[in-house]
């Protein structure tokens, strides 16, 4: 993504001049037909030749990659061996290289362009799925970790690259292409990393974005340092003023061209219906200005893969135009044209050929050590970063595999003769062994059932109370938005502790092919004015102007099957690294306290959600519209909402009263009382959750001292039995308008004994059971709490 020095220019002049002289010749495009003319003057035909030789390719890359898919196997490795198959190593040795080169002649100008256009879409898509938001999301331990990996191999390549130390056992005619493997193997390009994780299905884990955000932040680091460096040595040369002077244009011309592109792309989506996708001829608008800016690049100096991969950057990502460029070109550029450039340069390759033994062992050697260097410094990083063990070791394989621009790297310095064809052929070589091992590695010891699980604490305990609040407040029913609300409402936000609000509304799929996640803060041109979502996305944006300044709301629409809800929930809270997500529960009650709605699906979604979650989770169990069956006469009492939070202790019944705190904080109309729950008996309790329960509990003693809306007071049990007893007492309360708990608690605790055997709703846990028993007929809401589940070492 750097300029080029004044050799590649020279001979990629020389190359410009070979492909005009070659197209200057009167070459045959159509033939007559294969009966005609023979097979062999059949290739002497341009199409008919190239259309053969991308049909043989990606046939038989596609019969390996489903021959080894099964065997977990990555598309790589089925497109280099197609390629090995199809080159001069198998084919070429059965039929003869002068047949061979029929098929596959050593200057094909038609594949080498189609290469080239191949690679520059793949570069723009590579952009448009990246959302540049992650580098500033990345924190200490994403910037650590990049700048690492990628400091640590250059540091090494420059010694290992050192003209007095290649003096030693090298020629000098060798030593370019040591440089140029040096150079191409330091690199852990964004576009191989985000590929290795998407073939393993962990792009939206949190290992999966710390990797991106990694990968993206050192080849950051890469350009801006080939780009010092470059300028450094034109400025030391006879060229230096006009060259540094055309230098400041281009940077000029790709910072113009990427700001343009953004204003250009916002317009498209303010000019495209909410759920609607974006037309056509737009996509075709993008397409050739990514084409003429490839050219541009080229012929200003620029290697003609940067420009569209910044074009691809401004686009904004996700729905609509950053996920409809992606769904309309990934299967021609990710199943296609990708595929082809590894596939293609891999039949230039010729395993049966080797001559020089030695300087092949140093290249294995340099490749060896550089990668070996790159694992060391990713892990150490990681592991002091306190990343557990095997994240660590995951990330560090991630960081170190090889792929698609390596490939292309290396097909570009072989046809600059930087390197000859034995080399080509282990560095190809390197590619396929590489690749392969990476993918079978962290297939092997990546653990896909915590795909969401995080290393950064986020949850309601160890958010600041002077610092923001994040909530994901998702509904499928208006009753549900109300609920979350009113919720939200008594989380008091002020401009000490803020609240940032992610409303989402749940939309069963019906009548469309693809899911849609829809943005409602993009500005976007209304689809109808009877959108099912338009009265929750009132109700929330109402509750954001109530509360302008102390309180931001964002609405969203998933649009989704059932059945991956929860990835659109899980998925939305990592995004925005929320807090807190609140959910409803899947029951619901009339006046009368009859159930009147009773949502298996829903209840279904609770519970992975519940499993995979990235940060706390609150089910809402909303009973406000149940009547009471003596209305109360006391007005007063009736303006303050009472809040009353059961701890039988442990991490979850801790995140229950951290959040009843907060709402504590700034709140006049808000009583909370705390019931903590001791056993009579001595159990098998966990002496460090005991010390931090007496720890959260000291602050609410104390204030219950001093303040007369909070109030702290301890019962006794000594079973099962017993604890339910008072659990339905305290629902009988008719001055408590909410009940919050934790959801888990220590099994063995004599406070449980036999409430797991008569639990109907284990997703709620035994105290959540009990508390969401049908046959309340009282106005109680009930909040269940769980706290994040961060990932083990």
């Amino acid at each position: 993504m750097s300029s080029m020095n004044q050799t590649d220019f020279i001979k990629q002049g020389d190359d410009v001049k070979r492909y005009q002289e070659i197209c200057s010749m009167d070459v045959p495009l159509n033939s007559p037909g294969l009966a005609q003319v023979g097979f062999q003057d059949f290739l002497g035909y341009l199409l008919p030749r190239v259309e053969l030789q991308l049909a043989l390719m990606f046939s038989v890359a596609q019969a390996l990659h489903s021959l080894f898919k099964r065997f977990s196997f990555p598309r790589n490795f089925s497109e280099i061996l197609a390629g090995i198959i199809l080159g001069k190593t198998m084919l070429g040795h059965l039929v003869g290289f002068e047949k061979h080169r029929l098929l596959f002649p050593d200057d094909d100008v038609l594949l080498d362009t189609l290469m080239k256009l191949g690679f520059i879409l793949y570069m723009f898509l590579v952009g448009v799925k990246m959302d540049p938001s992650m580098v500033s999301k990345a924190g200490r331990k994403g910037w650590s970790i990049g700048l690492v990996a990628a400091l640590g191999p250059l540091l090494l390549g420059s010694y290992l690259g050192n003209d007095r130390l290649l003096e030693y056992y090298q020629p000098i005619y060798r030593r370019p292409a040591i440089r140029s493997v040096i150079r191409i193997i330091s690199l852990s390009p964004f576009p191989v990393i985000a590929a290795l994780l998407i073939d393993l299905k962990i792009m939206n884990s949190e290992l999966g974005r710390l990797a991106l955000a990694a990968g993206l932040i050192g080849d950051m680091f890469y350009v801006g340092q080939n780009a010092l460096s470059t300028t450094y040595r034109i400025y030391t040369s006879d060229y230096g003023a006009p060259v540094i002077s055309l230098t400041l244009i281009e940077s000029i011309l790709v910072i113009f061209a990427s700001v343009a592109s953004r204003v250009m792309f916002l317009k498209i989506i303010q000019w495209t219906p909410e759920g609607k996708p974006v037309k056509n001829y737009y996509i075709s608008l993008i397409c050739c200005g990514v084409l003429v800016s490839a050219v541009t690049c080229d012929n200003v100096g620029l290697q003609f893969n940067f420009a569209p991969f910044v074009i691809g950057l401004a686009v904004p990502s996700g729905p609509p135009l950053g996920s409809g460029i992606a769904e309309k070109m990934d299967t021609f550029i990710s199943g296609l044209l990708a595929p082809f450039i590894l596939t293609y340069s891999a039949t230039k390759m010729d395993l049966a050929v080797f001559y020089d033994f030695s300087f092949m062992s140093s290249v294995l050697s340099v490749i060896c050590l550089i990668s070996l260097g790159k694992l060391a410094c990713v892990f150490g990083t990681s592991v002091l970063n306190k990343m557990p063990i095997r994240d660590a070791v995951n990330l560090s394989i991630i960081m170190a595999t090889q792929g698609i621009v390596q490939g292309a790297l290396y097909e570009n310095v072989y046809k600059l003769q930087s390197v000859d064809n034995e080399t080509f052929t282990v560095l190809i070589l390197s590619i396929f062994v590489m690749a392969l091992v990476a993918h079978l590695s962290v297939g092997f010891l990546y653990d896909y059932s915590r795909a969401y699980s995080g290393y950064q604490k986020r949850n309601v305990q160890h958010t600041p109370y002077n610092a923001e609040l994040r909530v994901l407040a998702c509904a499928d029913r208006q009753d549900d938005a109300i609920a979350a609300v009113k919720l939200l409402e008594i989380s008091s936000p002020s401009k000490e502790s803020p609240l940032a609000i992610y409303a989402l509304h749940l939309v069963e799929l019906v009548g469309r092919a693809t899911p849609v996640l829809i943005n409602h803060g993009l500005g976007q041109k209304n689809a109808t004015n009877t959108s099912r979502s338009h009265h929750l996305i009132d109700l929330f944006e109402k509750f954001g102007q109530n509360n302008i300044g102390v309180a931001s709301v964002q609405v969203f629409t998933a649009m989704s099957l059932p059945k991956f809800m929860h990835h659109d929930i899980c998925s939305l809270a990592f995004d925005k690294l929320v807090s807190l997500i609140i959910i409803p529960f899947h029951r619901k009650w009339s006046p009368q306290g009859k159930i009147i709605y009773d949502s298996n699906v829903q209840r279904t979604i609770n519970r992975q959600v519940l499993e995979m979650s990235p940060c706390s989770v609150g089910l809402l169990i909303d009973r406000r519209k149940i009547r009471p069956q003596q209305p109360s006469m006391d007005n007063e009492k009736d303006s303050i909402y009472h809040i009353c939070v059961v701890f039988l202790g442990g991490a979850d019944d801790r995140e229950a009263l951290a959040y009843a705190k907060r709402m504590m904080l700034n709140s006049l109309g808000t009583c909370l009382t705390v019931v903590r729950i001791v056993a009579g008996n001595a159990g098998q309790e966990n002496q460090w959750d005991t010390i931090l329960d007496t720890e959260t509990l000291r602050d609410i003693k104390m204030q219950g001292a001093h303040q007369n809306n909070i109030e702290y007071r301890e019962e006794k049990s000594k079973d099962g039995p017993e604890t339910a007893l008072l659990i339905n007492t305290i629902l009988e309360n008719s001055d408590i308008d909410m009940i919050m708990v934790g959801r888990t608690h220590n099994e063995n605790s004599p406070l449980l004994t036999g409430l797991a055997e008569w639990c109907d709703l284990p997703e709620l846990g035994a105290i959540g059971d009990i508390l969401a028993a049908s046959d309340v007929n009282r106005p109680v809401s009930v909040l269940v709490m769980q706290q994040q589940i961060v990932a083990n070492k």
